[in-house]
Parts: C-alpha cells; structure tokens; sequence
C-alpha cells in the first residue's frame, strides 16, 4: 500500500497522521499471540480481509489493550468507531483497523528512556551513583514484597510490586550499558534465545510426553549446555546460595529427580520421614539434634515436593494463618482487660480455636 493511500485513510478518518506511526499488514498477526507494536504509538493495521484474521487481530490486541479501548475502522471510504472488544463481530469486506495509543509510559522503551534520564547527567543524584552491588539489596527487598503479594493473590499489589521488580532489572541493565558490559536488549536477547533453545517441543518438532517429559528434556538441554561450558558445573551448581532454605532445598532435588535420583513412590519419602523423627529422638549432643531437624525438614521438602506442593509458599501461608489466629488471640485477651502473660495456655487455645471457627 503506498502513502498516498495511506493518507486518504487519515483523510477519512478526518485525522493528521501522528508524528509517531506503527504499520503493519493484517496477516502479520496470523501465528502471533502478542501485539508486535508498542503501545504509546498509533498503529494502523491494513488489508484485514476475513472475519477469522479480524477476530485473530483482536485476540492478540486484547493481550494488551482494554476491552473498552475505543478503535476506527475504515471501509470504503467511510469510519465507525467501536470498542475493541466488538471488533470482528459483524464482517462485510477489507478494513483497515485504527489503534489510538495508550498514551504515553505504556512502552517498555518509555519505560527505559525514564530509567536512563534518571542516570544522565540532569538525573537524579542519588540513582546516578547506584551500582550493582548498592541495588542488590533493594532487588532483594523488591522480590520478597512481590513473593508476598503473590502469596495474598492480590492482583493490584502484584502489578504494582512486579513493575517496582521490573525497575530494578531495567536499571542494573542501564549501569551495565553504561559500564559497556551488557544493555537491556542484550539481556531480552538472551532470555529470548534460551526459551526458544529450552521449548524445541514448541518452537521446534520435538515430541514430549507432558510435564514430566518437558522438565527431564530440559535438564539434559542445560546439561548439553554445561557441557559446551569451560568451567565444569554440576546440576545443582546453578541453584543460587542466597534462595530461602526452602526453596533451594527443593530446587535441588527437583533437579536431582529429572535425572533419576529420586524415590521411586512415596512410600519412601513417608519411611524415611518416620525415619528422621526417631533420629531426632536419639540425638544426644545440640550439634546432632540440629542435624537431625535439618534432615527432616529436607525430607519433608521431599514429600511436599511429591505432593506437587511449593515448600516455601506452603511455610509462609502457614506464617501468614498463625499471624491472623494469634491477633485473635490478642484481640479477645484485650477485649477481657487482661494481658497474654497472664493468659493459661488453656484460655488462649481456647481463643486460637475460636479463631479457627471464623476461618482465620
């Protein structure tokens, strides 16, 4: 399509071309799952010819603009607007699709250009003088909040607490790029080559056999690629030091599983967690009873981890059930004037099982 067609759309749609536009064919969107237009720019989709490409276009739209997100289309000369959501409903020849942007900041590259502007030299002085290793510890705080807000299923705190995480990852790539050792599209490129190199049974021919084919096939892939590596790693080496005790324990025998060594039924997870308790009976020393509780919460990873369970998400939604039970506890203690000091262990059951009544 040439620009003078192009202008007679923004002439019937009674619109100046943006100074920013994103073009693209119609077919384009046929095998995507994902808009592959930034969302701060107008987008101007051509020669939609079917109801089925119509309603594809719309499928991937929705991935990230609202439902209610007001469109035009043109068709033969004339406009109508409606939402994104009815698109495609009603079909009668060729269109071309109209797309208003979000407005400005809704771009991973607006969102890197703030990132930069905060490290120029009319920045901010106290993001200028960050560095890797002054940020590891807000990456760190930023990822327990974004745990915690995944643990409360609260989708507002997540999307908050993921773009708080986000920051952090866009401006260590931002150092980095001033440093001349990596930039963010470098990392996006790596990330983006290891999926489509670890998925062969989705980007590729590779047939597998469910979950469990999918995860054994994938630590041969790493073990392939350890292998190319000049420093020789093991299978748990990747594991990283600073995980919570949990999760890393169960990292590591998941690890250790799709290679074989596992239980081949649960029954000897359960024995030998029997095991374990009798051996923390007969430990005689501090150093030997310590040992012995650390086998048995490494066992009792192993069953979680049987029983498809999160180890380290199940502990915390524990923490968070006796938090609440025993603010209850506070709470009536209160309500009768008295403190916990002078509560029998008899009067606050009876208050925690109250509290367990409510479903706290």
């Amino acid at each position: 399509m040439d620009f003078q067609t192009i202008s007679s759309i923004f002439d019937t749609l009674r619109l100046t071309p943006p100074p920013k536009l994103t073009l693209l064919d119609g077919h384009l969107f046929s095998p995507l799952h994902y808009p592959p237009t930034p969302p701060d720019t107008d987008t101007l989709i051509l020669n939609i010819d079917s109801q089925g490409l119509a309603l594809q276009i719309k499928k991937v739209l929705l991935a990230v603009y609202p439902e209610k997100h007001v469109v035009k289309i043109v068709e033969s000369g004339k406009w109508k607007e409606e939402r994104l959501i009815d698109f495609g409903n009603d079909f009668s020849s060729v269109i071309n699709l109209y797309i208003p942007s979000l407005g400005e900041g809704t771009s991973f590259e607006s969102f890197a250009e703030i990132v930069a502007h905060l490290r120029a030299p009319d920045g901010c002085p106290w993001d200028k003088e960050q560095t890797h290793q002054t940020l590891r510890k807000h990456l760190l705080e930023e990822s327990y909040e974004t745990i915690s807000a995944m643990d409360s299923n609260n989708p507002n705190e997540m999307c908050e607490e993921f773009g708080d995480l986000l920051l952090q990852i866009v401006l260590n790539a931002q150092i980095a790029s001033e440093a001349k050792e990596f930039n963010a599209t470098q990392v996006i490129k790596h990330i983006y080559d290891k999926i489509i190199r670890r998925h062969p049974h989705v980007f590729g021919d590779l047939k597998l056999d469910g979950v469990d084919g999918v995860l054994a096939n994938w630590e041969k892939l790493k073990e392939k690629e350890r292998g190319g590596n000049k420093e020789s790693k093991g299978i748990l080496d990747g594991v990283p030091i600073s995980l919570p005790a949990l999760s890393q324990a169960q990292e590591y025998q998941d690890r250790a599983a799709r290679v074989g060594f596992d239980w081949k039924e649960i029954d000897g997870v359960l024995d030998k967690v029997r095991e374990e308790i009798e051996e923390i009976k007969k430990a005689d020393s501090d150093f030997e009873l310590a040992s012995e509780i650390g086998d048995l919460f490494f066992v009792l990873v192993n069953l979680a981890r049987w029983k498809y369970v999160d180890s380290e998400s199940a502990l915390r939604n524990a923490n968070i059930k006796f938090k609440k039970r025993f603010a209850h506890v506070e709470k009536r203690t209160k309500e009768q004037n008295k403190k916990l000091s002078d509560m029998t262990l008899e009067e606050m059951d009876k208050f925690w099982n109250e509290a367990k009544s409510l479903g706290l």
